[in-house]
């Protein structure tokens, strides 16, 4: 089993050494970018007519290769973690910013109205009440968002070595030896996994209201109607 894990001398960590990093370089840019988006997300909502502006912007820059950003930033924070960081916080905006938005716009007015009623500010009313009622739609965005930046951290590998589990891909080629190629390749797809399965987790205990994929359904003479805000209660206690 060591032998398998044997990581060449020139990249500096053990291989869970290159997982923790990995994990490092591709969570930190999908936090960023969520903390970024929510704002974003909120004055778009408010202001309708920016939506569409907003995310136009942030498809172009979405559609810049990730190469061509590195490029750009190695000028300004060198051959560094924080330049294939940079580029993924930045894409995940394209993900976040219409997830959130959808997931609020969905939240009823009679929630809101209620919400209001109750002495509810704008702030209070978005952070209490719409974002916990938008969980299942702004966590879609995040699995996509998580996965996406934990394949892409493996580009990292062209600028001085900073693509964690990527940098094995880099040296199984130049070295020849598959195996640290199938490490690559295998340890990248399964931290993946994991990730999207863990969100998933989280999703059920932040969204217990949320039908679930097991339960039969109920005949539609015995069905209930489930409460628009199951979270407004909670908030006020």
């Amino acid at each position: 089993m060591s032998g398998l894990l044997d990581i060449p001398s020139d990249l500096q960590h053990s291989y869970f050494g290159l997982v923790g990093l990995h994990l490092r370089e591709a969570l930190l840019p999908v936090l960023a970018g969520l903390l970024v988006a929510l704002p974003i997300a909120q004055i778009c909502v408010r202001l309708r007519w920016l939506y569409a502006p907003v995310l136009g912007v942030a498809t172009v820059l979405y559609a810049i290769p990730s190469l061509a950003l590195f490029v750009i930033l190695i000028d300004f924070t060198g051959q560094s973690e924080l330049t294939v960081m940079i580029p993924l916080a930045v894409y995940s905006l394209v993900v976040f910013v219409p997830a959130i938005v959808d997931g609020v716009r969905s939240v009823p007015e009679e929630t809101l109205a209620a919400a209001t009623a109750m002495g509810f500010g704008p702030v209070r009313r978005y952070l209490l009440v719409q974002l916990p009622i938008a969980a299942p739609a702004i966590i879609a965005g995040l699995r996509v968002a998580t996965v996406s930046s934990i394949s892409l951290v493996s580009v990292g590998m062209l600028i001085g070595n900073q693509g964690a589990l990527g940098n094995l891909l880099n040296d199984g080629m130049i070295y020849h030896q598959p195996r640290l190629i199938w490490l690559s390749v295998t340890g990248t797809a399964v931290l993946a996994i994991l990730a999207d399965a863990v969100l998933v987790v989280v999703r059920l205990l932040l969204t217990p209201w949320m039908p679930r994929g097991t339960q039969k359904a109920r005949p539609a003479a015995e069905a209930r109607p489930e409460p628009a805000a199951p979270v407004l209660e909670d908030a006020v206690r």
